[in-house]
């Protein structure tokens, strides 16, 4: 005997849930196998009734027969039914589908890895960072144009790489030859390089969108975004492809899931031409928390045109102001003053008071 049963039949003092389980255990205990009904089915040609009406429509797979014969002679009066069954099959697949793929669209993608030296948040500007392929490592204007010392303390020139020391490469060959042996070593960043390289004919590389466009697709793969733009941007432009805007946007997402902010800026810029825009209102908002400055300027643009609530663009321009204090430090302010190709803001820097300035003038409006 149960505990439960225990329980029941010495009439001890019983909670809720003892009550449940006492009630379970008489329905089991009253019950005989002249309460279990056999399953049965229905033949949809004869309506022959059985267990053994197993044969399904091989389209819907929602009508039982008998066998393959009354199957075949029912099909003219199930034909209408079952394509609609089946339509309506697809249709729901279909919306699965799209709500599982805009689930991974609209999802904030991780933050790049910070900088390895000063470890404050990388800027998404080219001039604000920069790739060392002696090392493979992604390193701020602010740390590469700071003093450097040896190890006995004394300063050094700034000829070599800010993190592992190796010197600046001289030629276009030995740039290329870096690239090389970091992309044997499955280096995303040096892949996207020579594919570049390839697509410009630069550093001595003949133009061959072909390579370019086999180098970005396997960077793509092992998770550099831009890789994906460029091909994305090779399908709009017709550069060593086919003109595709389908393809083009599909590249697009790719890019923007993995974190590339212009490409997610594009998608917004084509949602809003589309009249869709509560999803030009998410691609924005994403993109400007990553700082894409292009982005905020959009959000502001279909605000003023009533295409946006005030809260969304409030939520845009605090989402930027989070990423512009994540961003910024003195060392970098002084390397963005020392030389325009240095600078680390797409805009001048937005201070809080100033964010509540613009979403006091968004209430206004309103």
């Amino acid at each position: 005997m149960s505990t439960s049963d225990k329980i029941c039949n010495d009439g001890a003092s019983k909670s809720n849930d003892d009550d449940g389980v006492c009630e379970v255990n008489d329905m089991l205990q009253n019950m005989t196998t002249a309460d279990v009904v056999e399953t049965t089915s229905v033949c949809a040609n004869c309506g022959k009734e059985g267990s053994d009406i197993n044969n399904t429509c091989n389209k819907c797979k929602s009508v039982m027969y008998c066998n393959a014969a009354c199957k075949k002679k029912h099909r003219h009066k199930h034909k209408n039914v079952c394509e609609r069954i089946v339509a309506e099959k697809k249709e729901c697949e279909r919306c699965a589908a799209e709500l599982l793929h805009d689930e991974k669209l609209f999802k904030q993608p991780p933050p790049e890895e910070d900088c390895p030296i000063c470890f404050l948040r990388m800027p998404i500007l080219d001039t604000g960072r920069r790739y060392y392929a002696c090392c493979g490592k992604m390193i701020c204007s602010g740390c590469i144009n700071a003093p450097r010392y040896d190890n006995e303390g004394n300063e050094v020139d700034n000829q070599y790489c800010p993190f592992c020391r190796a010197q600046h490469p001289k030629t276009n060959e030995e740039e290329i030859k870096r690239n090389n042996k970091r992309m044997e070593a499955g280096d995303a960043m040096a892949m996207f390089n020579l594919g570049y390289y390839y697509a410009h004919g630069l550093y001595g590389s003949p133009q061959d969108y072909d390579k370019a466009l086999g180098l970005w697709h396997r960077a793509g793969e092992l998770g550099f975004a831009e890789s994906y733009y460029n091909i994305g941007n090779a399908y709009l432009q017709g550069n060593g492809v086919e003109v595709d805007k389908k393809k083009a946007i599909h590249y697009y997402e790719l890019a923007a899931m993995k974190g590339d902010v212009t490409a997610r800026q594009n998608l917004g810029s084509f949602e809003a031409r589309a009249g869709n825009f509560d999803r030009a209102v998410k691609h924005y908002t994403i993109a400007a928390s990553d700082g894409h400055s292009g982005s905020l300027r959009s959000m502001k643009i279909i605000y003023k045109e009533g295409n946006a609530t005030k809260d969304d663009y409030a939520k845009a321009l605090r989402a930027y102001q989070t990423y512009l204090d994540e961003i910024k430090s003195d060392q970098r302010d002084e390397a963005a003053a020392y030389d325009d190709d240095h600078k680390y803001l797409m805009i001048r820097y937005l201070s809080f008071s100033m964010v509540l300035s613009l979403y006091t003038q968004a209430n206004n409006k309103c």
